[in-house]
């Protein structure tokens, strides 16, 4: 069975987001092995300079590195990755599975991204949207859209 990480940078402290993330991941518990890993983020300055943020940028991804998986298929969420479809998410999935690798590790950076060490470690750079979303929103359309995969490569009738 296939491990799913979601390794992501931040705690989310509403109960509407904890809420639909428990149902993904109860949904999610029939096709994988599914984790959540919060990691603390660095303390933003007021009105941080570039140095400031490469500072953030580069604590953060060192904390994100360790915690991903040895030999795991890495996914960044970045903007400036590749948009696809659902379908297409649930082929990657797939391939990956039928890869040999046992563990994917999705990251979602924080407020001012990810590092580029971080993106250079990546399999795939994956972007939801040209448009921006709170990291708490993303996280939950990002544990949606893995279980729509898994539906959709189990034919179920979930995927319109």
């Amino acid at each position: 069975m296939l491990t799913v990480n979601i390794i992501c940078i931040g705690k989310i402290k509403e109960k509407y987001w904890t809420d639909a993330i428990a149902e993904y991941k109860k949904r999610l518990s029939a096709f994988c092995r599914f984790n959540i890993v919060e990691l603390d983020e660095e303390k933003t300055y007021q009105n941080p300079n570039t140095a400031q943020i490469d500072s953030i940028l580069n604590a953060e991804g060192k904390r994100i590195l360790g915690a991903v998986s040895k030999g795991s298929y890495v996914i960044s969420m970045c903007i400036e990755g590749k948009m696809i479809s659902s379908p297409e998410l649930a082929d990657k999935l797939s391939d990956i599975s039928l890869s040999g690798k046992s563990t994917v590790d999705f990251i979602i950076g924080g407020s001012w991204g990810l590092s580029n060490e971080v993106k250079q470690r990546s399999d795939f750079k994956l972007s939801m949207s040209r448009m921006t979303f709170p990291h708490q929103m993303a996280r939950v359309v990002l544990c949606e859209q893995i279980y729509r995969a898994f539906e959709i490569n189990g034919n179920g009738k979930y995927h319109k």
